[in-house]
């Protein structure tokens, strides 16, 4: 089990008045449901709370991570022997909105979002339906798939680096690529979306039609994290390649190392049976890559976010 020493714990949370856990398991908290605990599971309820224990973190050499809806993460088998922060608290999770503009601090369950912009007639967030994130993930991913992404939405964020300084970021500095972004802060606190008014219905209807698509096609009711690889870059000649139908064409589909499976349904997800672990997902992943390389000579970059 991954551990820090008590002398560490207590001064990283010294006089910070922060909710927190012990050896918390972090398994539950994620889509695969499989890995070790956090040595300390951390809830900050304001700014101040987290730039704090962001500086202590720096200033110790102390391994720090932020966990949202754990919808893309891979917990190790020993756990995590640092700080895990989760911005669950009522403070991470402010919406308010004006005309157009929605500001949603970076807890924000991302599905919740998009039903509430809807409902209010406003357009760029149906394009996720299906994808679950908070808001801060899906913003430090650039969330998105075929039918968009949350890049061209965002217009300035709060952000925090791992020094603990708290700063803004606008549209104008920010760059969003095929899952990615330029932001290097280690905390995003607040997204401020800049949406289009639409009619709420086609909105609706337009939501529920990407959802139904992702249905019948992806599978949503397994233990996954999502698609395991990003798409290869084109080829030379402007050739789209698919991670999926790569691996789908090496004939890896059922592929199964223990307890972890290539999707029969869908050859990009690692599926998690009863019993699975982190190392078995590791060993599926490891065997894809290989097998895709030496097949057709390309090099797939892993998407799922795997801890420590």
């Amino acid at each position: 089990k991954a551990t820090i020493s008590p002398v560490l714990e207590e001064h990283l949370l010294a006089g910070l008045n922060l909710r927190h856990e012990r050896d918390v398991p972090l398994g539950p908290m994620t889509w695969y449901g499989i890995g070790g605990p956090a040595s300390i599971l951390a809830h900050p309820s304001s700014v101040h709370q987290l730039a704090a224990l962001a500086a202590r973190c720096h200033e110790t050499g102390t391994g720090v991570y932020v966990l949202g809806s754990g919808a893309n993460v891979l917990i190790a088998d020993k756990g995590v022997a640092g700080v895990v922060v989760r911005l669950d608290d009522p403070f991470f999770r402010r919406v308010s909105v004006e005309d157009h503009r929605v500001t949603a601090g970076a807890g924000v369950d991302l599905a919740k979002l998009i039903l509430d912009t809807v409902r209010l007639g406003l357009g760029g967030l149906e394009c996720l339906s299906g994808i679950p994130a908070t808001i801060g993930g899906a913003v430090r991913m650039n969330a998105g798939g075929r039918f968009g992404s949350i890049g061209p939405t965002v217009r300035r964020l709060m952000v925090c680096d791992q020094s603990g300084q708290v700063y803004y970021r606008t549209r104008e500095d920010l760059a969003f690529g095929y899952r990615s972004t330029n932001i290097t802060a280690r905390y995003i606190l607040e997204a401020e979306l800049e949406l289009t008014p639409g009619d709420a219905k086609e909105l609706r209807d337009r939501a529920k039609e990407i959802m139904a698509s992702k249905k019948a096609s992806q599978p949503m009711g397994d233990s996954s994290a999502g698609c395991a690889f990003k798409n290869p870059p084109p080829r030379a000649g402007g050739e789209t390649l698919s991670a999926g139908k790569l691996i789908d064409q090496a004939g890896l589909k059922g592929f199964r190392i223990g307890g972890a499976e290539v999707s029969p349904r869908h050859a990009n997800f690692i599926v998690a049976h009863r019993g699975c672990t982190c190392g078995d997902v590791l060993r599926v992943l490891e065997h894809v890559r290989d097998r895709v390389r030496e097949r057709f000579g390309v090099e797939l970059e892993r998407e799922i976010v795997v801890w420590p």
